[in-house]
């Protein structure tokens, strides 16, 4: 019986093992986009920006302007990486902490009237948490170097 539900249902998990990558790097570029955008609203308008991390942004730790330029280039650099699937799985959780911290650092998210943009964040941090089990997927830098020096580096 389970050999013949198996037999029914193999060309559906077979089409889904072979658009697994593309499904990775949708979810990392849609990541990459809301990040590097964002990254791009704290450029523009950089005065306010700093003002944000000195009175609304409560990032734990660091001095406010510090922060702002911390978060700023991690918004800017972090896209890139993950939009070309370098660094992998240790990118991926360095994005994933400073989602987190995100959450933390913003009190208003804790607001019955922040509770989309916190949902946002958890969905967010949900996709990034699926790449960081698994990794960048087969359309990647790292895939693409692994298969090229693999040889090379272990023969």
């Amino acid at each position: 019986m389970f050999a013949k539900v198996y037999t029914l249902f193999r060309p559906l998990l077979k089409t889904f093992d072979f658009l697994a990558p593309l499904g990775d790097l949708a979810a990392r570029l849609w990541i990459a986009n809301i990040f590097f955008k964002a990254a791009l609203t704290k450029i523009q308008s950089w005065d306010t920006t700093i003002l944000l991390f000195t009175h609304e942004y409560q990032v734990p730790f660091l001095p406010p302007v510090f922060a702002a330029y911390l978060g700023t280039g991690a918004e800017l650099l972090l896209p890139v990486l993950l939009v070309l699937g370098l660094g992998g799985r240790v990118v991926i959780f360095v994005f994933f902490c400073y989602n987190a911290i995100a959450v933390i650092s913003y009190p208003y998210l804790h607001t019955p009237e922040g509770l989309p943009g916190l949902l946002q964040h958890v969905n967010w941090g949900l996709l990034l948490m699926l790449l960081m089990f698994h990794g960048s997927g087969k359309i990647s830098m790292d895939h693409w170097l692994a298969k090229h020096f693999e040889r090379k580096l272990f023969s």
